[in-house]
């Protein structure tokens, strides 16, 4: 029941922020197919600091020109468009913040790169000290649960930010396991895992993408216990591990962080255009079958 002298909740949707203008700080290759970026400027202090595990932004990128600032000192979205070439738009892609630095007002990415393939990758590639790229959010709704019994994440090489940070924020006397799929040997990293937690790499090769992650996981002897989980990455991966942990281990929904990240064959545009119901069909499914 809502308390008395509450006020009704508003049907307007809304507003999000206008994105801030950053600067490339400095760029690092942590592994062949991951690039470390990290982002500054007097143009990024009115963002808000992050504060969940999978926090996550979203960078813009546009054509060559003008960046107008509104007083708020936050990128002027409409006089940006104004002036962008006929048929330019701003292209967005989201990634994981990897840690921020309050002082400073840096962020920092991990971009995954495969040459001159997708947006990001060769904008991170090609980037240099300076170069200016627009920032959106952040938003983020997932951290470990300190109270969970067993810790899962799971996800492949867009999911590796998240994965390290969750590992970071485990109770150093947290249970569990961490699997991760790249590429091969050469793109795994260290991470900052308790010491009850396994982490398992395993590697994508010239197989299909996913197939590896959804094996490793079904292959872990399933544990006692409250099992928390963290699944992201390929959708198709996503969607069978997201079976396979609510149909079959009975993991409670509030109990589990799983989106698909990417879908094969399909750019970001189309997967973010499609996202949604792909979502839907997965919930209205799990609500037939009676799970919770």
């Amino acid at each position: 029941m809502t308390p008395p002298g509450t006020p009704a909740p508003s049907s307007a949707p809304t507003r999000r922020p206008a994105p801030v203008l950053a600067r490339v700080v400095r760029t690092e290759r942590l592994t062949p197919h991951l690039l470390r970026v990290v982002l500054g400027g007097p143009g990024m202090a009115p963002i808000a600091p992050p504060t969940e595990a999978d926090s996550y932004v979203k960078l813009g990128f546009a054509p060559d020109g003008p960046r107008p600032l509104g007083p708020d000192g936050r990128v002027d979205v409409e006089a940006l468009r104004a002036a962008l070439p006929q048929g330019a738009e701003v292209r967005l892609r989201a990634y994981t913040v990897r840690a921020y630095d309050a002082t400073t007002h840096q962020l920092t990415v991990d971009v995954v790169v495969h040459g001159d393939e997708g947006v990001a990758g060769p904008w991170a590639l090609a980037a240099r000290p300076g170069d200016e790229v627009l920032v959106h959010g952040p938003g983020g709704a997932w951290s470990p649960d300190p109270e969970a019994e067993v810790h899962l994440l799971a996800g492949d090489a867009s999911a590796l930010p998240a994965v390290a940070v969750g590992l970071e924020r485990l109770p150093r006397d947290a249970v569990g396991l961490a699997v991760l799929e790249v590429h091969d040997a050469d793109d795994e990293l260290p991470l900052d895992a308790p010491a009850g937690v396994e982490v398992r790499w395993v590697h994508t090769g010239t197989g299909v993408p996913g197939v590896a992650l959804v094996d490793a996981v079904r292959s872990w002897p399933w544990p006692a216990g409250r099992v928390c989980a963290f699944v992201h990455g390929e959708a198709g991966a996503v969607k069978e591990l997201r079976g396979y942990l609510r149909a079959e281990r009975r993991v409670a929904r509030g109990d589990l962080s799983i989106s698909g990240y990417w879908r094969l064959g399909a750019d970001d545009e189309g997967w973010r255009a499609a996202k949604k119901d792909w979502a839907r069909q997965i919930e209205a499914a799990e609500a037939a079958a009676g799970l919770d």
